[in-house]
């Protein structure tokens, strides 16, 4: 009986692979006819020196380890093109940052690209919420948020108010140096729980009370661990140790703690106050804890990180480039003169301050680099071949990268001078203007197509009010006697899902 079974399962065995082999053999005739049809040529390669690309894999911890990971990025782009195969893990995967590549993806051939890992890899921080979903679900989140973030619900700015008020407070009381990139954490996580959940955690003013420092810190480790998976892709799984689970643990803990406080029986809700509450809604569509804690850590890494990120870059910036903040403060001098009451309309009416907004999110995009994973076989429109102008074939079940960072730094794009901070470029005829392509792909902070962010313009509103009422308030914001200069893009950054600065944006302030 035991002779009659081995044969059996070998005979089943060998049918196995034959099936898949056939099917892969299917699948490559498909690709390649595919490719031809297209006029497809393959993108230059990536040079490794070790099988499988374990030296790339190197490269990256080695370069996170030394804060000049973006830097690295930049270089292979230049030194093999904007769009480029790689073998990672012994995997091949691709990386681009052409406009018209980023226009397939996020636009054109949107249904050819999903998350792929990403929701795995994210979960155990993140949980079920908009970044991490997909499809009807996904639709379903961001038909959600949607109403709440109409500019209508913040028009008058009121709802940044208190927190610019306890940020200003705060700095009167340095009586110096201070650095502000923790301060804008403090602040953006305070406008955000406020915005969407009807209530301010007010960490600006009473830190210890919320556990804001133990969320912080619980919560920037989280998001380290979460970037060294990515990296891993696949292999993700590896790093699940106890660090990375306890972070995990005390940000699911202070997302439960603003459900119990903002969904308890004594608080209006939002309908008898007659605003929009995003909280108050998830609730009335879902009872389960886990799903209103997974939506609300997503919503709190996109509204504090972000906005925090482009304040702390903004104010390095500018203390860098004195010229540029005293025309900024003759803009706002000449568009408020003595009226302080600031509105939505006349932000975006002073077109140098979005002019500077626009150049840090440039040189500084909250979110450098992201990721898709081809659903099926697909084509990008350019940068194979010797002239790097061909159609490129992505196969089904690849990696693709793109980098906002490198492709922002392009001086085809945006000049010779394109690593200097130079808001005035913006109201001149730079290069990606002669293209319609790259005049409406090459600029790509808050992404495009569908997943476009809802929440850009909130951003650029809170950002905007911050750097007018700080500036408004001080009119003695300066680089601190012996704080480095460096060029722009060589001062260590700390990459998490956004990158922010290593040092922190200190300035001295009176």
């Amino acid at each position: 009986m035991a002779l009659t079974v081995l044969p059996l399962a070998v005979l089943a065995l060998i049918a196995g692979f034959m099936i898949q082999y056939l099917y892969r053999y299917r699948q490559q005739q498909a690709d390649k006819a595919l490719g031809e049809r297209h006029g497809c040529l393959p993108a230059p390669r990536l040079q490794n020196q070790r099988p499988f690309g374990i030296d790339r894999l190197e490269q990256i911890f080695r370069a996170d380890s030394e804060s000049r990971l973006m830097e690295l990025f930049l270089f292979h782009f230049r030194q093999t093109g904007n769009t480029l195969e790689q073998k990672f893990l012994g995997t091949k995967a691709y990386g681009t940052i052409e406009p018209a590549n980023l226009e397939a993806i996020f636009s054109t051939n949107f249904k050819d690209f999903g998350m792929g890992p990403r929701r795995a890899i994210t979960f155990p921080m993140f949980g079920d919420g908009i970044f991490t979903q997909e499809g009807p679900v996904w639709k379903h989140s961001r038909d959600m948020l949607r109403p709440q973030l109409q500019h209508k619900q913040y028009e008058s700015l009121e709802v940044f108010r208190t927190a610019v008020d306890d940020l200003i407070h705060l700095v009167q009381q340095s009586n110096g140096t201070i650095d502000l990139q923790p301060l804008f954490f403090r602040l953006t996580l305070d406008t955000t729980t406020a915005f969407l959940f009807g209530e301010s955690v007010r960490s600006l003013i009473i830190p210890e009370a919320v556990g804001e420092r133990t969320f912080a810190t619980a919560f920037n480790t989280a998001q380290q661990w979460v970037t060294k998976r990515f990296r891993l892709l696949d292999l993700y799984w590896i790093i699940n140790g106890n660090e990375f689970q306890q972070a995990c643990k005390d940000v699911h803990k202070f997302a439960d703690q603003i459900i119990d406080r903002n969904l308890s029986a004594n608080r209006d809700d939002g309908a008898q106050s007659g605003k929009y509450i995003f909280l108050d809604t998830v609730a009335q569509n879902t009872s389960d804890k886990t799903a209103l804690r997974g939506q609300i850590i997503n919503l709190l890494a996109a509204g504090r990180d972000t906005t925090a990120c482009l304040l702390s870059w903004t104010f390095f910036l500018l203390v860098r480039h004195p010229h540029v903040m005293d025309k900024l403060r003759t803009e706002i001098a000449s568009a408020c003169g003595v009226d302080s009451n600031l509105s939505r309309d006349k932000l975006r009416k002073m077109s140098y301050l979005q002019n500077v907004l626009k150049e840090t999110l440039r040189l500084y995009p909250s979110v450098p680099v992201n990721t898709r994973t081809t659903v099926r076989t697909t084509v990008l429109p350019t940068g194979g071949g010797p002239d790097r102008k061909s159609p490129v074939l992505i196969p089904g079940g690849s990696a693709i990268a793109f980098s906002v960072y490198s492709m922002h730094r392009r001086p085809d794009l945006y000049g010779m001078d394109a690593e200097l901070f130079r808001p005035e470029r913006w109201d001149e005829d730079m290069p990606m203007y002669q293209n319609p392509t790259n005049s409406k792909w090459g600029y790509l902070p808050f992404h495009g197509g569908p997943r476009i962010c809802l929440g850009m313009d909130f951003a650029l509103s809170e950002a905007g009010y911050t750097v007018v009422r700080l500036l408004q308030r001080f009119q003695n914001i300066k680089l601190p006697e012996g704080e480095t200069v460096e060029l722009i893009g060589v001062e260590k950054q700390v990459m998490t899902l956004v990158v922010a600065i290593k040092d922190g944006c200190k300035v001295e302030i009176s």
